[in-house]
């Protein structure tokens, strides 16, 4: 009996059992986070606060537009507002506008009585106001550049003494594309670069901007006579998904969409006309 326990002991000694040093689990390495893009700034106000600043006011299917300052101080009329004189013959519904209300999340002109001239409600696709006058007429307002489209400053905390402890892992980023083949992908797929022309609903050529490389910058060409594209200040444009989009200084955008002919349209079709067109 005993040599038979002895046996048994010597054959289980050969089976290769793990060792406790590898039953212990090591200590899981968190992931490393991924840094999520920043939340495009909103084309419409929510409240008061983030109405003010430049709009575009126009009557739908015609070339007459306005471009409008609402500001947040308070006027004889609700609050002020400000545009050009020119405005009163291109649109001659704003002779009597006298300050502007923010009502149910729009935008509402009035006259020196406070009583509505535009009422506006939200365009379902939340990029525009449209009203309809008195007398039948449709009317879009659009922001140019408001403090609803400002992205918010980042926020700084004020603590002394406090040290920040770098990351236990550095964040994985995926490797870079040359540029040369960025630039090759995007001319053949979207807009050539060079210098296009605005046109607007029966005017032509009202300003003239340069698309640099592919994606690297927008400059508006000297001589620019549109003050809707000049208030929207446009600094970089990309072509994605079949869609070119310029981007304002202040982070807004406009989406553009071909239409033949080296030309390219706003999309959605909302205000006054903007097509660009290829013009070297």
């Amino acid at each position: 009996m005993k040599s038979a326990q002895a046996a048994l002991l010597a054959a289980l000694a050969l089976i290769p059992w793990p060792a406790a040093a590898q039953e212990a689990t090591e200590p899981s390495v968190p992931a490393p986070e991924t840094l999520a893009a920043p939340p495009a700034p909103p084309s419409l106000p929510e409240k008061l606060g983030e109405a003010p600043g430049s709009w575009d006011l126009s009557r739908d299917g015609t070339n007459r537009r306005c471009v409008m300052t609402l500001q947040l101080a308070n006027g004889d009329a609700g609050r002020r507002v400000n545009f050009p004189a020119g405005c009163r013959r291109a649109l001659p519904i704003v002779s009597g506008v006298a300050g502007w209300l923010f009502v149910d999340g729009a935008v509402r002109l009035v006259d020196r009585n406070v009583r509505p001239i535009l009422d506006f409600i939200r365009r379902p696709d939340q990029r525009s106001l449209m009203a309809t006058s008195e007398g039948g007429e449709h009317y879009s307002f659009v922001p140019l550049d408001i403090v609803a489209m400002r992205p918010p400053a980042a926020a700084t905390p004020d603590i002394a003494g406090i040290e920040t402890r770098p990351p236990t892992a550095p964040l994985q980023t995926a490797p870079a594309v040359p540029a040369e083949l960025q630039r090759a992908s995007t001319a053949a797929a979207g807009p050539v670069p060079g210098v296009y022309a605005l046109d607007r609903f029966q005017e032509r050529d009202t300003c003239r901007i340069s698309l640099e490389g592919a994606g690297d910058g927008v400059h508006v060409v000297p001589g620019c006579h549109d003050g809707g594209l000049e208030v929207f200040d446009p600094v970089r444009w990309r072509y994605a998904n079949g869609r070119m989009t310029l981007t304002a200084k202040r982070g807004h955008t406009i989406d553009l969409v071909p239409s033949g002919d080296g030309r390219w349209r706003r999309d959605p079709e909302v205000g006054t006309t903007f097509v660009l067109r290829r013009v070297d």
